[in-house]
């Protein structure tokens, strides 16, 4: 019956006694066997026509196969597949054991289904096609694309930060020095503190902070350290530094780099040099590349009022001239109700204010989402706060599809489907997000429920029931 019996023994490895072993094996049973042994099996007429279908997965119970009863195989397959099937049933029909063919079968959701098919030729006319379904590995596939491809554009991202950060490093008139918490050595150094300190850049690199300042200020200097390592607020002390040995505000912040904390320290002194030309120059650019940079970017007052302010942020506000801006409040065009209030009592704790969403209103009714970045800028007389506005765009999770923004609670309540009715998973999941939103809201206002309330469109009194009913309130809370 076959005409390469050697090649099939190799590849199917078949029992060494069959007839002995099997004897004559009914024909129902035959069935059950070869429904078993594969996903899908096929009975095709020598015209290449499907006469039967089974299959052993429930996976494939979503397609058709039974319709497929007396329609050419080939014609079940996509265009690009055809001509595997044609010669996979070609070599059958000689005799020969063909090798495992992948096609696709067109599919009703949009996604093609994936086949693995070998073919038999049976004692009669009729060919055995037996199919493994792949589209578990398609879908693993295709998640580990969906994964590679978000993991390049979080790097993009990151590499694109760290650029900015870099450029505005080197380019800041301020002498900032980057320093070890742990082992007080210096880690780096920006061009106005090597000039600052009148040292090369690769001599500055792992020194001790102690070495660059005069042994009668490092009492202090160390206090300072000690102090906002302690606290974590920004402080300042007077120093002196350098070999000239300048006199200078040495001010110290503390922030932590994956397993590390590192001290910045901005110096600033008094008897400071004329700014040279090439200071001028860089400060020039900087400001150019701000003015063009495609993120919005402001600077206002201590009364948050706007000072300056780049194109892009012309753009989100749907402002034509700067002039429109300046002088007016930021509150104007960004942020709901209470979003200022929490941005500034943030500011004015800590200083800074990373990724705060929110929003920007247009001055002819249109609303962009957006990530707020903000610092605070202190002195004596030209304090002020910079606001970095970026639109926020949403993200697609690594296992495609858009970004869960709900808890791993709600993740598991698709496994009560078929438990419970849809009317009580649907207000299961409504409790969730209420829930979740609701905790936001408490810890962006700092647990403030009248600004809260009004960030979240609730009277008190509503925001109060739905408090007491997730167990968020006290007893003793307010009830108006």
């Amino acid at each position: 019956m076959f005409k390469n019996l050697p090649a099939l023994a190799e590849v199917l490895n078949p029992f060494k006694s069959p007839r002995k072993s099997i004897g004559d094996l009914d024909a129902d049973i035959a069935a059950m066997a070869i429904g078993m042994a594969a996903d899908i099996a096929l009975i095709v007429d020598r015209n290449g026509v499907i006469r039967d279908v089974a299959f052993s997965t429930s996976d494939l119970t979503n397609h058709p196969f039974d319709t497929c009863i007396g329609t050419a195989l080939v014609s079940t397959v996509t265009i690009e597949s055809r001509d595997k099937i044609t010669e996979m049933l070609s070599e059958a029909a000689g005799g020969t054991v063909t090798r495992w063919r992948q096609v696709n079968h067109p599919s009703d959701a949009g996604l093609d289904l994936p086949v693995r098919y070998g073919a038999l030729r049976m004692g009669d006319d009729r060919t055995l096609v037996l199919g493994r379904d792949l589209s578990a590995m398609a879908e693993l596939q295709q998640r580990l694309v969906d994964a590679q491809n978000a993991m390049e554009r979080e790097y993009a991202r990151l590499r694109h930060a760290e650029t900015r950060y870099r450029m505005l490093f080197q380019v800041a008139s301020e002498a900032v020095v980057i320093v070890h918490a742990t082992s007080r050595k210096i880690v780096e150094v920006n061009p106005a503190a090597v000039r600052l300190l009148d040292r090369d850049t690769k001599k500055l690199s792992g020194v001790p902070l102690q070495d660059i300042i005069a042994e009668d200020s490092w009492e202090d200097a160390s206090a300072l350290l000690v102090a906002v390592g302690a606290t974590g607020r920004p402080a300042q002390a007077t120093v002196r530094v350098g070999r000239a040995g300048h006199s200078l505000e040495m001010g110290a912040s503390i922030f932590r780099q994956g397993n590390d904390a590192h001290f910045l320290l901005r110096l600033g002194v008094a008897d400071m040099p004329t700014p040279s030309e090439t200071e001028n120059l860089a400060r020039s650019s900087m400001l150019k590349a701000i003015s063009q940079i495609p993120d919005g970017f402001v600077v206002t007052d201590t009364d948050f009022r706007v000072m300056a302010l780049n194109g892009a942020f012309l753009d989100l506000a749907q402002l034509a001239t700067e002039e429109q801006a300046m002088g007016e409040p930021i509150s104007r065009w960004l942020g709901r109700a209470v979003d200022i209030n929490v941005i500034s009592a943030n500011l004015r704790k800590q200083g800074a204010v990373r990724q705060f969403s929110t929003v920007v209103n247009g001055e002819f009714g249109a609303r962009e989402s957006v990530e707020v970045s903000a610092v605070s800028v202190s002195g004596a007389e030209d304090a002020c706060f910079g606001f970095a506005i970026r639109p926020a765009h949403r993200r697609v999770e690594a296992f495609g599809g858009e970004a869960q923004t709900l808890p791993r609670d709600a993740s598991q309540l698709t496994e009560l489907v078929g438990r419970v009715t849809l009317k009580d998973l649907v207000r299961e999941t409504t409790d969730v997000i209420e829930r979740l939103c609701i905790e936001t809201a408490l810890r962006l206002t700092g647990d403030n429920r009248a600004s809260a309330a009004e960030m979240l469109g609730l009277s008190r009194q509503s925001l109060y029931s739905k408090l007491r009913r997730y167990g968020l309130s006290d007893a003793d809370a307010p009830d108006d």
